[in-house]
């Protein structure tokens, strides 16, 4: 893992259609968020803040000793509410790792978080990511598995050359199930949130693709497991009885 620490930003709004309110779902007592918030923490690779436009789920994050901020209303994804996250909480650029973590993924594990970082070792790297070998077979067909098509460039890495919903590589061999969490160097954030959404990321809504289309690179930490993200109530409940154990 690089030397530095990075700044570990987690995303969060009321606002989801699919599943509104999601972050101040209750689990086991504690929000959702906060549990993601406890995980960021725990993985101990820098400061950790929740970005949102939400004057609950932010007082939600403090309630538990942890750190929020405000954010503009009108982000379309994610990533740009932590780049102006960053911004605002490191305006003089003293973090050159940026990393963000769903707050809707209450199961990560701090190691998975840490294994984000590692590729950004290397300075040819511009984000990278982490995924799962897929062991079910009915994910293999899935469209809403995402798979990474890679390079193996040295064990357990691979450099990313293609995010489909389409069942790829063909042929034998391990099929990867991405995991939506990123560690960008803070120079490729910025370049990224500066660019249009490319034709391929519209065509199979992902938007990793834009930077992949842009001649960004992109490097993949395996890691063993794959956190449950929490989309409808069904997850969550889920979710209840994992945190449970």
């Amino acid at each position: 893992m690089p030397d530095r620490q990075a700044l570990v930003l987690i995303p969060a709004r009321m606002a989801a259609t699919r599943f509104p309110g999601k972050p101040l779902a209750d689990i086991g007592g504690e929000p959702m968020i906060v549990h993601v918030w406890r995980r960021a923490v725990a993985a101990s690779v820098g400061r950790v803040a929740v970005a949102t436009d939400s004057n609950e789920i932010a007082e939600a994050v403090r309630a538990a000793g942890g750190e929020a901020v405000m954010t503009a209303s009108t982000h379309e994804n994610g990533t740009s509410r932590i780049d102006e996250a960053a911004t605002i909480l490191d305006p003089g650029e003293e973090f050159d790792m940026i990393v963000n973590v769903q707050g809707d993924l209450p199961t990560i594990a701090p190691e998975a978080i840490r294994a984000a970082l590692g590729p950004l070792s290397d300075p040819a790297v511009d984000i990278s990511t982490i995924a799962a070998i897929i062991e079910r077979e009915e994910e293999k067909t899935d469209p809403n598995v995402v798979k990474v098509v890679g390079s193996e460039i040295a064990p357990g890495r691979l450099r990313a050359l293609y995010f489909t919903r389409a069942t790829a590589p063909s042929g034998k061999g391990p099929l990867y199930h991405h995991i939506g969490l990123y560690a960008f160097r803070r120079s490729a954030l910025s370049r990224y949130v500066a660019l249009p959404p490319s034709p391929l990321e519209k065509r199979e809504r992902l938007e990793q693709l834009r930077a992949l289309e842009a001649g960004m690179r992109i490097d993949v930490a395996i890691v063993d497991d794959v956190p449950l993200g929490v989309d409808t109530e069904a997850d969550l409940e889920r979710a209840r009885e994992i945190l449970a154990r």
